[in-house]
């Protein structure tokens, strides 16, 4: 029996049906039965439908003769499928690559009735949020006093199913009713926290952003989740909760102008309370105050009285906000005022402040400088700035947090101004002021003011703002002469560019291998293990992470003497789904980076920049490439990487795999290429690129940076 029934019904979604499809049945390591529910639509979807399972026996189509809408839909589907869990997925929305074999391995290991997975939502214009987790989730009535969650969210025992009788209703909002049945009798529930499942909020024409009276539909399907004994037989204290739970969520749809127009707002004010009156039996009272009015007048049909005592609450809430805005405006007021008085004040010749990867935290060349400085420098005092909730920072580092005062006197009055990104705009360059650009990689992919020349990879560009950054700096720092000569007219400075090497390597160069043997100790990398070290660039054509890589099976393929350690890209903010494989270890959020480098005996990438760093140590390096020419074509690059790579490039699993069973990244012909290109991008980093950076900014002595 197959692990996976996934449901797709198809009504008006013909644009975005067969991207979901590809999302289904491209999945890597797991078939699932997909069985797509033709609703009758008035557009392509049937047909789109038919294509796909002509290709692929895995797709059964089922024709409707007439449109029943989303739920019956999904029951017609549900009746044919054979997998031990279904899965609900709308013909607009996708699942995240790799989803299933995650899911997989959960079920396998807790087998309940239902699993709650993390949604993510994506806006009209692709944007996808931050991943929802889902909150901690409980069997039984308790799941109807938390709001529903998304349908996608949920992966559901067939026979759970078959027995209990829960199908879809029809009619709006059935997906709510559905989910809180099979929370409330599921016997047991878990969570997978990741996101598998990509929920389009806000696609045009769909039933949730077109304004209809079918939005009371919402109220039935309340009423009949509340009406399943599971609910009606709980304790009056939890009955009065998920009463309340789903009065407060259907007065949120009612006062939705952009769902429920004006004129329709009343007879479903009287739907609402009807469903109060029928459950407030056995419930506990209402509670007191406001609230306790608001349900009152509800409760009597008193559709005035309860416009006025919300119009006044929400007049005092307004009030409430006004008063929090024109707060925070003020603080924003004085705090600009506050810069501006600080900018007139004296630069402060012995102050430098610091900052990394937008106020991320601690680290890359900044974080290198500063040690030097302080070493060297000892009477300049160094700050970091660091964003709200930052990272730890290390123990005695000093520290402002952007947006506060101390954070605005710092850059105001500091002389130095170190950062490996850029500073907010509205940062004055002062006169007397020294800012320092210290970037934070050799560039392969297009960068600067020749990015434009890439239309695909300029979302979010603004030239002008770029121009007005480049002409703040007054040293640039580069690692080599090929970033030299690039960023002469990527971002050319009227400034000085040192050509010093990159003071973030200055560990790699100088590693002994007691170095070595204490980044794998920490890292808790046996003797003798072979590791090797994977980490993927970002990828614009992929608003979340997508990986190109199966790092479990590669595990598995290399062999038990290997462990793989997994990086991330930070834009991501994780690396995706937990790894499976035991020998498989997540290092995304791992700091410093460079004692991952130590640790590897081999690094694994694509186009990332980690490529010239980890090369520092001359240790094999093997590209994995195997969306070449769309990098190409999206980011457009600066030297061919396929003909000029650091040892081995390979465009596939199989040949990756390959490679290393024969020993190439180890051969006498990658050590070759690793010369080369060592010679090419590496000639500086010999441990002392910091300093030469410190003493020309700091100290002023030019013969530091090669000058006469």
């Amino acid at each position: 029996m197959t692990p996976f029934s996934v449901v797709i019904p198809a009504w008006g979604v013909q644009g975005y049906l067969a991207e979901c499809l590809d999302s289904v049945l491209e999945q890597q390591g797991v078939d699932a039965e997909v069985i797509g529910v033709d609703d009758a639509a008035p557009d392509h979807s049937g047909e789109v439908l038919d294509q796909r399972a002509a290709t692929d026996s895995r797709l059964t189509v089922v024709h409707l003769d007439t449109n029943g809408g989303p739920g019956p839909a999904r029951n017609a589907g549900l009746e044919r499928a054979t997998g031990d869990y279904v899965w609900f997925v709308d013909g607009d929305d996708r699942i995240v690559p790799g989803a299933l074999r995650v899911i997989e391995a959960r079920l396998r290991e807790e087998k309940p009735d239902v699993l709650v997975v993390g949604v993510a939502r994506e806006r009209w214009n692709r944007s996808v949020s931050p991943w929802r987790i889902p909150a901690a989730v409980s069997p039984g009535a308790d799941a109807l006093t938390r709001p529903a969650p998304p349908l996608g969210a949920l992966l559901v025992r067939r026979q759970f199913l078959l027995e209990s009788g829960i199908r879809f209703r029809p009619g709006g909002y059935e997906d709510v009713a559905f989910a809180y049945q099979v929370l409330a009798e599921a016997a047991s529930v878990a969570v997978l926290e990741p996101a598998c499942y990509i929920h389009r909020l806000d696609r045009a024409g769909s039933f949730h952003t077109t304004r209809s009276k079918r939005h009371a539909d919402a109220v039935a399907q309340y009423d009949h989740a509340l009406s399943r004994p599971v609910c009606a037989e709980a304790a009056p204290k939890l009955r009065r909760r998920a009463l309340s739970q789903a009065v407060t969520e259907l007065l949120k749809i009612m006062e939705d102008g952009a769902r429920v127009p004006r004129n329709d707002r009343r007879p479903m004010f009287a739907a609402i309370s009807g469903l109060l009156r029928r459950h407030e039996a056995g419930a506990a009272p209402r509670p007191g105050g406001v609230a306790g009015l608001r349900l009152r007048l509800i409760a009597a049909g008193s559709f005035a009285g309860y416009r006025a005592v919300n119009g006044a609450g929400g007049r005092v809430r307004a009030a409430r906000k006004a008063a929090g805005t024109a707060k925070a405006r003020l603080r924003k007021r004085g705090l600009r005022w506050y810069y501006r008085w600080q900018l007139r004040r004296p630069i402060d010749e012995n102050l430098a402040v610091y900052a990394a990867y937008w106020y991320r935290g601690y680290a890359c060349n900044p974080a290198a400088i500063y040690e030097k400085a302080r070493e060297l420098a000892p009477g300049v005092r160094g700050v970091w700035v660091v964003k709200p909730g930052r990272a730890a920072m290390p123990e005695g580092v000093p520290y402002v947090v952007s947006g506060s005062r101390a954070y605005y006197r710092a850059i105001a009055r500091a002389k130095y101004l170190i950062n490996n990104a850029t500073f907010p705009p509205a940062v004055v360059k002062r006169p007397g002021a020294v800012h320092v650009q210290t970037h934070h990689g050799t560039p392969l992919k297009t960068m600067g003011l020749d990015q434009p020349k890439f239309p695909a990879s300029t979302v979010g560009y603004d030239a002008e703002r770029m121009r007005r950054n480049i002409a703040k700096w007054d040293f640039s720092i580069t690692a080599n002469r090929h970033t030299t000569l690039l960023w002469d007219r990527q971002f050319p400075i009227r400034g000085e560019t040192l050509e010093t090497g990159y003071p973030r390597n200055d560990r790699l160069a100088r590693a002994t291998a007691q170095d070595v043997a204490a980044a794998r100790a920490e890292l808790g990398i046996a003797p003798g293990e072979r590791t090797v070290l994977y980490a993927p660039t970002h990828r614009e054509w992929h608003a979340t992470f997508t990986p190109v890589l199966d790092v479990d099976a590669l595990a598995e393929a290399l062999g038990p003497d290997t462990r793989v350690l997994l990086r991330g890209h930070y834009f991501y903010g994780m690396a995706g789904f937990p790894c499976l494989h035991p020998r498989v270890t997540d290092v995304s959020s791992f700091q410093p980076v460079e004692t991952l480098y130590l640790a590897a005996d081999v690094l694994i990438t694509d186009f990332s920049s980690v490529m010239f760093d980890y090369a520092v140590l001359d240790r094999p390096l093997v590209i994995f490439a195997p969306d070449w020419e769309i990098y190409r074509a999206v980011r457009g690059v600066t030297f061919d990487l396929s003909t000029e790579h650091p040892g081995t490039f390979v465009r596939d699993f199989d040949e990756l795999v390959a490679a290393f069973r024969t020993g190439q990244p180890d051969s006498a012909q990658a050590a070759r290429a690793r010369a080369a290109f060592r010679e090419r991008f590496c000639s500086l980093e010999d441990g002392n690129a910091s300093e030469r950076v410190v003493r020309r900014i700091f100290l002023n002595d030019r013969k530091a940076s090669g000058d006469a």
